[in-house]
C-alpha cells in the first residue's frame, strides 16, 4: 500500500444498508460487545476468590488488571489498520475468536505467573472496537450515530451486571475458572455467527454528501492521511484528555467492588444492590447522553462535547463526594450520591466517539479510534496498579478519592480546549467530503 493518498474513485453501485440489515448489524455487534464486556468485567467481582486462590495482595492483583490493558494498547495500531484496510466483519470475527480462546487459557492457569500472562493475552482483542465504530459510521447518518453508539456502549454497563451476576451465582459452585470457561465458549460461538452473517458496507456510504447518489464515492486508506490526522491540534488535545480522564475510570472499575465489600463494610446483599443499581443508572445515562448529543449536534457543532462536559462535571461533583462518605455509616446519602454519579458515568463516551466521526475521513476512522484507544490504554494501564499500591500504603477509599478528583478535573479542563477547536474541524470534514463528490462527478 502506497503511503501517498489514494485516488478518488466511485465504488460499485450500492444502496444504503436496508433497515433489516442495519438492525441485524446492530444486534450482532451489541451481542459481541456484551459478551466481551461481560468477560472483561468479570475480573472485578471475581477479584477476591482469585486473590485467595493464588495467595496474593492488592498490588499483585493490580498486575493482572494492568497486563491486559497494556497488551490491548499495544495492539490498537494493528487493529486500526486492519479495520481500515480489510472487511471489518471478518476482522471482528477474528477478535471474538481470540477473546474466547485466551479466556480459556486463563481459566486453566495453574500458577499466578501463568495466570498473569494468560489474562494479559485476553487484552489482544480489547482493541477491536474501532472496527465497530467505523462500521456504524458508514451505516448511519451523523445525526443518528450518537444514539446507535450509546446503545452499543450500554454493553459495558450491562456486561458489568451480567459479570456480577455470573460471579455471584457460580463462584462458590463451579468457581471462577468455570465462569471463565463459560464466557470463553460463548466468544468462540459468536465469532462463527458474525463470520457467516455480517457483511461490510462501503466506507463513507452514510455521509450527507452521498445522499441520492447511485454510486458511493470512496477513498482508500492512506498513510499520508493518517500523518495529517496525527498533526491536528484537536486530536492531540483529545489524546491527552483521554489519557488523563480514563485513569480514574479504570481505577474505580478495578477496585470499587472490593472497596464496598471490605472498607465500605457493606453486606453482600447491599454490595450487590449498590453495584446493580449503579449499572442500571449508568446504562440509562449512557443512552440519554447519546440522544442529547445527537440533538445538540443538530444545533451546534459543539453540541456533543457540551453535553459531555456537563455530564463530566456532574459526575465529578457527585461521585467523589460519595467516595468520602462511609457507606456503612450513612448508607442513604452515599447511595443517593452514587446513583447520581452513576447516571453521568458514561456521558462522555458516546459523544466522544461520535465527535471523532464528525471530524475524521471515513477511510481512516478505525485508525483514529485506535489512536484514541491508545490514549485510553496509556491512561488506564497503570490505574489499577497505582490504585492498588496507594491502597497498600493507605486505604482504598483514600486512593480512589485522590485519583478521581485529580483525573476528572484535569479531563474537564482539556475537554474545554477540544470545544474551542471543534467547529472548524467539523466544517473541514464536510468541505472535504463535498469536494470528493464534486471531483467524482467531473
Amino acid at each position: 500500500m502506497s503511503s501517498t493518498a489514494a485516488s478518488i474513485k466511485p465504488a460499485a453501485a450500492s444502496q444504503p444498508a436496508r433497515a433489516a440489515n442495519r438492525t441485524w448489524m446492530v444486534i450482532a455487534l451489541f451481542i459481541f460487545m456484551l459478551l466481551h464486556q461481560t468477560d472483561k468485567l468479570l475480573i472485578s467481582p471475581l477479584t477476591t476468590p482469585i486473590m485467595e486462590t493464588f495467595g496474593i495482595n492488592e498490588a499483585q492483583m493490580g498486575m493482572v488488571f494492568t497486563g491486559a490493558l497494556l497488551v490491548g494498547g499495544l495492539f490498537f495500531p494493528l487493529w486500526g489498520y486492519l479495520f481500515d484496510r480489510f472487511a471489518r466483519p471478518k476482522i471482528l470475527s477474528l477478535a471474538a475468536l481470540i477473546w474466547g480462546s485466551t479466556t480459556w487459557l486463563s481459566a486453566i492457569a495453574s500458577s499466578f505467573g501463568f495466570f498473569v500472562a494468560t489474562r494479559a493475552t485476553t487484552g489482544i482483542d480489547d482493541a477491536s472496537y474501532p472496527g465497530v465504530y467505523s462500521l456504524v459510521s458508514d451505516s448511519f447518518a451523523p445525526s443518528k450515530r450518537g444514539k446507535v453508539i450509546s446503545v452499543l456502549q450500554l454493553t459495558a454497563v450491562i456486561g458489568g451486571i451480567l459479570g456480577m451476576g455470573l460471579a455471584t451465582a457460580f463462584r462458590d459452585t463451579i468457581g471462577w475458572r468455570g465462569v471463565f470457561i463459560i464466557t470463553g465458549s460463548l466468544g468462540v460461538i459468536w465469532a462463527l455467527v458474525m463470520f457467516f452473517t455480517l457483511r461490510d458496507v462501503p466506507r463513507g456510504q452514510a455521509e450527507p454528501e452521498q445522499a441520492g447518489r447511485k454510486d458511493v464515492v470512496t477513498k482508500r486508506f492512506s498513510w499520508r492521511a493518517v500523518g495529517a490526522l496525527l498533526r491536528k491540534p484537536i486530536l492531540i488535545v483529545f489524546f491527552i484528555q483521554q489519557v488523563i480522564y480514563v485513569f480514574p475510570m479504570n481505577a474505580v472499575n478495578s477496585w470499587y467492588f472490593r472497596y464496598l465489600e471490605t472498607e465500605g463494610g457493606l453486606t453482600p446483599a447491599n454490595t450487590t444492590l449498590v453495584m446493580g443499581l449503579f449499572a442500571i443508572f449508568a446504562a440509562s445515562g449512557t443512552f440519554i447522553a447519546g440522544v442529547l448529543g445527537d440533538w445538540a449536534f443538530k444545533r451546534t457543532p459543539r453540541g456533543r462535547i457540551l453535553v459531555a462536559v456537563g455530564g463530566m462535571a456532574l459526575l465529578t461533583a457527585s461521585f467523589t463526594t460519595a467516595l468520602r462518605i462511609s457507606p456503612s455509616a450513612n448508607f442513604t446519602l452515599f447511595f443517593l450520591l452514587q446513583c447520581i454519579g452513576a447516571f453521568f458515568w458514561s456521558f462522555a463516551w458516546p459523544n466522544a466517539v461520535s465527535t471523532i466521526q464528525d471530524i475524521v475521513e471515513p477511510e481512516i476512522r478505525s485508525t483514529a479510534h485506535a489512536v484514541m484507544g491508545i490514549a485510553e490504554t496509556l491512561g488506564s494501564t497503570l490505574a489499577p496498579l497505582v490504585a492498588g499500591v496507594l491502597a497498600v500504603g493507605a486505604t482504598l477509599q483514600q486512593s480512589l478519592v485522590t485519583i478521581t478528583m485529580i483525573g476528572w478535573l484535569a479531563g474537564i479542563a482539556l475537554m474545554l480546549v477540544v470545544l474551542y477547536y471543534l467547529p472548524r474541524e467539523v466544517r473541514a470534514l464536510r468541505e472535504t467530503m463535498q469536494a470528493r463528490v464534486q471531483a467524482a462527478d467531473k
